[in-house]
């Protein structure tokens, strides 16, 4: 293994800020990213002489590879991560922009949500990546979310909680329990898990979730993001009483300004109940 990938992989051993998916996801692309340094003639390397040319050049790269700009803004985050944690954060500039990268998030008002098909459902032989399935219905969890999730601790009689170890960018959070539906999945399971998580005893996170995509993907599930469009579709209904534009509904523009605020309102309480930072990226679920 050549210098620099050796200590990044030591400082991404030593920094354990973030997910489990979170921290594997960002020692790939620092990995990735060291060897294109290599490839672009940085031979020398090391972890502490990251500078401005080293950006440059990784970029006009990706640039010229024509990636998409969400693919390079993520790795640019991964790059941020690296200048901030050898104590030089000015390497790499905050805005995007500042590389010819838009930072937006694309909305369009077409629905993304589904909903799980009972009879691929029941192919599922895993009994608890089946339960992670269905909580990510009933509560919009992500993936992670789901499978570590652990009942006896979560469920809190009108409400659940999350850990920040459970939850992207480690923001605890907690959802509100609204109806039976929520309660009967609950309840089934704290019955499969006792007092543990949705990981059977005897595996590592990892294997559980191995185990969660090879289930998913031989039925056609995938990852199921889709899930938490429709509860975020679903919420946005009940708490405003119609229905968002991503499902045919009045655009941000047809409403009263009377409506305007609870449109905005519900927004927040959704964005919170999702675990996302910014309101935007709800909108990317309901639509404007």
């Amino acid at each position: 293994m050549r210098d620099l990938n050796y200590q990044l992989k030591n400082l991404c051993d030593h920094n354990k800020d973030g997910s489990q998916t979170t921290k594997a996801d960002r020692h790939k692309k620092l990995q990735m990213m060291a060897d294109h340094l290599f490839e672009l003639g940085f031979r020398r390397m090391n972890a502490n002489s990251l500078k401005p040319k080293h950006v440059d050049a990784l970029i006009a790269r990706y640039l010229s590879e024509g990636l998409n700009e969400g693919t390079i803004k993520n790795r640019l985050s991964a790059l941020r991560w690296w200048a901030d944690k050898v104590g030089k954060p000015n390497v790499v500039a905050k805005d995007n922009a500042y590389y010819g990268i838009e930072s937006r998030v694309f909305i369009t008002n077409e629905s993304k949500a589904r909903d799980l098909d009972r009879e691929l459902l029941s192919k599922i032989t895993s009994d608890h990546a089946r339960m992670s399935l269905e909580l990510q219905k009933a509560f919009g969890l992500r993936r992670e979310e789901a499978i570590k999730f652990i009942p006896e601790y979560a469920d809190q009689g009108n409400h659940i909680r999350l850990k920040a170890t459970w939850c992207k960018g480690g923001r605890a959070r907690t959802i509100p329990i609204r109806n039976e539906l929520q309660r009967e999945v609950l309840d089934r399971a704290r019955l499969l898990a006792g007092l543990g998580s949705l990981i059977p005893s005897h595996l590592m996170y990892v294997d559980q979730m191995r185990i969660y995509e090879a289930e998913t993907n031989k039925v056609g599930l995938h990852k199921m993001h889709g899930l938490r469009h429709r509860y975020a579709q679903e919420r946005y209904y009940e708490l405003t009483g119609w229905q968002a534009p991503a499902c045919g509904g009045p655009t941000r523009d047809e409403l009263s300004e009377e409506k305007r605020l609870d449109d905005r309102v519900a927004r927040l309480a959704i964005t919170q109940e999702l675990g996302h930072g910014r309101e935007q990226v709800t909108a990317v679920y309901l639509g404007r």
